[in-house]
């Protein structure tokens, strides 16, 4: 995998280069935008389904919010829940095959990091004052903190939705290689060993239907398929057809871009929960 492209430049300040994340992060920002729009309007006494859904929604982040930075910052919920969505979609929006995702970009979630680094500063300075915050940094391990703070947020969210990116393309590659070389060893057989390919994921399929084992259904499908294509290319009805690509990564993709996505954008924003309600605690212990 590259970094992300520059479609074009504009040229002002220098040149300011507008790349794929940039496109990606305006796509998701349009996106949640629109949907707050949509929810956000016509509310009624008596709600609907989306509104209740959406309520309950809310009111879930609330809670989460206020059992983590306690009921004084619940103020922080819709910086809180905006980075949430953000993050969530900027991961899932890659999935799309056309637009990168915004979460693949260290500059995306670097400036996320640093964003709450800043609001903690700020917070301790406005809680405690300048010049107690200062004398903070005497100890160096403070300085080391702060540092080590945003740059391990950054590579963590990063460094996961990355690293399964680059496993997914490495995946897609090797099914794509090993799906050549299978249907061509069925089709140097003759239709007969395809035949006996199809029958053979034909049974499979059966069988794990009756005993409920969707792992052998699953198989018996991929032998069924392979002997169908295999048939077809060797009427000459196509050719080069990569199928294990179809479907198989669809489950891996299923954790790499749908587990992980959800997984990173929840301990992001605990963490941010986390390092800001420290640096604004209750009133009374200011």
């Amino acid at each position: 995998m590259n970094g992300p492209k520059i479609y074009f430049t504009i040229p002002i300040f220098g040149g300011i280069p507008i790349t794929q994340t940039a496109v990606s992060s305006f796509v998701v920002m349009l996106f949640l935008c629109t949907a707050g729009i949509l929810l956000g309007r016509n509310l009624k006494k008596r709600p609907g389904r989306m509104q209740v859904l959406t309520e309950k929604l809310i009111g879930m982040l609330y809670n989460l919010v206020e059992s983590t930075m306690g009921k004084h910052n619940s103020y922080w919920t819709p910086y809180i829940g905006a980075l949430f969505l953000s993050s969530i979609f900027g991961s899932l929006i890659g999935m799309t095959g056309v637009l990168r995702s915004t979460t693949s970009d260290l500059s995306t979630t670097l400036t996320w990091a640093l964003m709450t680094s800043f609001i903690c500063w700020a917070c301790t300075i406005k809680n405690a004052g300048l010049l107690k915050f200062l004398k903070g940094y005497i100890n160096p391990m403070n300085i080391i903190s702060d540092i080590a703070q945003p740059v391990s947020m950054a590579f963590r969210h990063f460094g996961n939705i990355m690293g399964g990116g680059v496993l997914m393309s490495l995946l897609y590659s090797a099914l794509a290689s090993v799906s050549v070389i299978v249907i061509g060893l069925i089709k140097s057989n003759g239709i007969v060993c395809a035949a006996a390919v199809i029958l053979i994921g034909a049974g499979l399929i059966i069988w794990g239907l009756k005993k409920k084992k969707a792992v052998r259904a699953f198989l018996g499908g991929i032998f069924a398929l392979l002997g169908v294509v295999s048939i077809l290319e060797s009427l000459g009805v196509f050719s080069g057809v990569p199928v294990l690509t179809l479907g198989v990564p669809g489950v891996l993709s299923l954790y790499f871009d749908i587990f992980s996505g959800l997984v990173q954008a929840l301990v992001f924003s605990l963490l941010t929960m986390v390092y800001v309600g420290n640096a604004c605690p209750p009133p009374e212990e200011v």
